[in-house]
């Protein structure tokens, strides 16, 4: 009995370490908590200590494989009990959005209602609801899914009472609508529930939540293509989640990451994303940042390691493999694009969310004409930028315009190719979104005029021929004997807006010394905390970790995944230091300042070459291009003269 007693105890102290969100004390007395559980031959209760311990490792400390091997001993503890609706409470002890096969979600999920209803817990029918309809929606079953997160979310804004129970609940629905695209449900539902206070500005569990609601409409706004938007609301719910938690933030940071992605500005993206690339909901936006940056390798491992995770997942699968094909054909696979394209076929077959079959067809389109059936990938290109889903979303139907465009001129269709490029200019002229400079460039070959820029904008450009650049606008040429800042000025110029680090472009510029590796013998010998190709590597070994942990964990070999977990959370943090406040990476010594002073007057150098020999484009670029650590050309829309690199 005074086992029991010190126990409950121990649980109440637990409560109270909640209040002041005190993690360590929180782990403290939940441990003597079980301890004096398992003691006592309460193996209910002690499962239910388990669980809680189980939800703070995982929820607060991200360490999701110690939260998990909580899970399975609350498991073990209960399973050979006669029925109890502990048994329920440990079956759905993980967040849904952190159970990777929805198959699993489901059994779980059946097991815990089953729980509920023959004892009467509402709390937990909640939860069971949600979990089971993220579960229908995340294999397809869109409507049966819906219905039943419908049904939880009334539970939540009405007789349910356990506020740790309903905001996980709520975390399951919102997940849902992320992946499904639906939008509207879930603004349907923000309004009661901040009402009942599970979202808002008030505790730390309403300030998750909130935070989660947040994420879900910067990506609505994302692909309605109002990223600026979608920017604001992401920084201020990524403030008010670190203000109120003291920790960095979650959801807003995955979805500024994704966003910063499509920007150009893969620093800040990775710096967004390191240590939360475990988590499902981080692994699409690293995949796509690998795949932007041109990691291919990694970009394929970590798409693999994603579609081996998620089972029966049909939406986050379509993403996946069509990331998949992007790399397989970069990569020159037209064997391994073709069969996942297969793959995706099977998987979009009877899928009711519209904006992924479009993007399963355009992925589709792609490798059909990289294997010379350009009139079949026309066609099919064709049939998705017609797609009334489509037009409804701005960003999606650009960039399939943009893809029919590219496909017709492959085609030598050039009036049609001019045709599908003059409707992205006019989708796109009240977006506020970055296009690519290929984008850019397709655009400028077929004539239409850049949606991001004043219609009377002049296009400068600028051709390497050998040892000469030739820079031209409005008629006017000129040759400029090669530099090295003018070989740095191109590499900015390819593309707008994306940051690039000062010794990443004397590394590009200058090659490699006799080693393989970069010469910056007269820059100085400390430079960063970990270089660019240290950072390659260490993000390599992060992902091969992963999958590693991920098998252990699944033959619950839980000593192994924990032992590999330390591996991992020791170069996650080196990681983690190489980068600063926006994504800048950290130095230890004096080889990035040189880099810096060097780039900088060669890139001056450059500049006023160019502006000696264009009088107006020249100064019109020197205004646009920002030196320093970072530098970067960042045109604006009223920039009366637009620079291009001619290849």
């Amino acid at each position: 009995m005074a086992g029991v007693v010190d126990a409950e105890q121990a649980l109440e102290l637990a409560d109270e370490a909640f209040g002041r969100f005190d993690i360590e004390d929180m782990i403290t007395h939940l441990s003597a908590a079980i301890r004096g559980f398992t003691t006592a031959e309460e193996p209910c209760r002690a499962a239910m200590a388990c669980v809680s311990l189980g939800q703070i490792i995982t929820n607060f400390m991200g360490n999701q494989t110690a939260g998990r091997a909580w899970f399975v001993r609350a498991t073990r503890l209960v399973e050979d009990q006669p029925p109890c609706v502990e048994q329920g409470w440990v079956a759905v002890a993980a967040m849904g959005c952190d159970v990777e096969d929805p198959t699993v979600l489901l059994a779980r999920a059946e097991v815990a209602l089953d729980r509920a209803r023959r004892f009467g817990d509402l709390n937990l029918e909640t939860k069971a609801l949600a979990d089971a309809g993220l579960a229908q929606v995340q294999t397809g079953r869109l409507a049966e899914g819906m219905a039943l997160l419908d049904e939880a979310m009334a539970l939540a804004c009405g007789p349910a009472d356990d506020g740790d129970s309903a905001a996980r609940s709520v975390c399951s629905f919102f997940t849902a609508c992320y992946f499904a695209l639906d939008f509207e449900r879930a603004a349907s539902w923000a309004g009661l529930l901040r009402q009942h206070g599970l979202i808002g500005s008030g505790a730390p569990r309403a300030i998750f939540l909130s935070s989660h609601c947040d994420s879900v409409q910067a990506t609505l706004l994302m692909e309605l293509g109002r990223w600026g938007e979608a920017e604001a609301i992401l920084i201020r719910a990524k403030a008010d989640f670190e203000a109120v938690l003291g920790a960095p933030s979650w959801h807003p940071d995955i979805a500024l990451a994704d966003l910063r992605t499509r920007q150009g500005r893969y620093a800040e993206a990775e710096a967004l994303l390191v240590g939360k690339e475990q988590s499902l909901q981080a692994l699409i936006p690293s995949a796509h940042l690998h795949l932007a940056r041109g990691d291919l390798e990694l970009a394929l491992a970590t798409a693999e390691r994603g579609l081996r995770l998620i089972g029966s997942d049909q939406l986050r699968a379509v993403e996946l493999l069509a990331l998949k094909v992007d790399a397989q054909l970069e990569l020159g696979d037209l064997d391994g694009a073709s069969k996942t394209c297969a793959r995706l076929a099977e998987r979009t077959k009877d899928l009711a969310v519209a904006a992924l079959r479009l993007r399963s067809d355009a992925a589709t389109a792609r490798t059909l004409a990289a294997s010379g059936d350009l009139e079949g990938a026309v066609a099919l290109a064709e049939s998705a930028a017609d797609d009334v889903v489509a037009r409804q979303l701005p960003w999606l139907h650009a960039t399939l315009l943009l893809e029919l465009a590219r496909l017709r001129e492959a085609a030598g269709h050039q009036t049609a190719a001019a045709q599908a490029a003059a409707v992205v200019t006019a989708t796109l002229a009240s977006l506020d979104v970055v296009l690519r400079a290929p984008d850019l460039a397709l655009l400028e070959r077929l004539g239409a005029s850049s949606p991001l820029h004043r219609p009377d904008t002049r296009t400068a450009t600028l051709r390497c021929d050998g040892r000469w650049w030739t820079v031209s606008c409005a008629g006017t040429s000129a040759r400029l004997r090669h530099s090295k800042g003018l070989g740095y000025l191109a590499e900015l110029v390819a593309v707008p807006g994306a940051e690039r680090h000062a010794l990443d472009l004397v590394d590009r510029i200058e090659g490699l010394g006799t080693d393989g590796q970069p010469d910056r013998r007269a820059l100085g010998d400390a430079g960063e905390v970990l270089d660019s190709h240290a950072r390659t590597a260490y993000r390599h070994r992060v992902e091969a970790l992963r999958g590693e942990i991920d098998d252990a964990l699944d033959e619950e070999r839980l000593d192994e995944a924990e032992a590999m977990q330390v591996e991992l959370d020791q170069l996650v943090a080196q990681l983690a230091q190489a980068f600063g406040l926006g994504g800048r990476s950290r130095v230890s010594g004096s080889a990035v300042e040189r880099a810096r002073l060097n780039v900088t007057r060669a890139l001056r150098a450059a500049l006023a070459k160019v502006s000696e020999a264009l009088p107006v484009a020249g100064p019109a670029l020197d205004r646009r291009v920002r030196t320093g650590i970072y530098c970067a050309y960042d045109p604006d829309a009223g920039d009366e003269v637009r620079w291009i690199v001619q290849s």
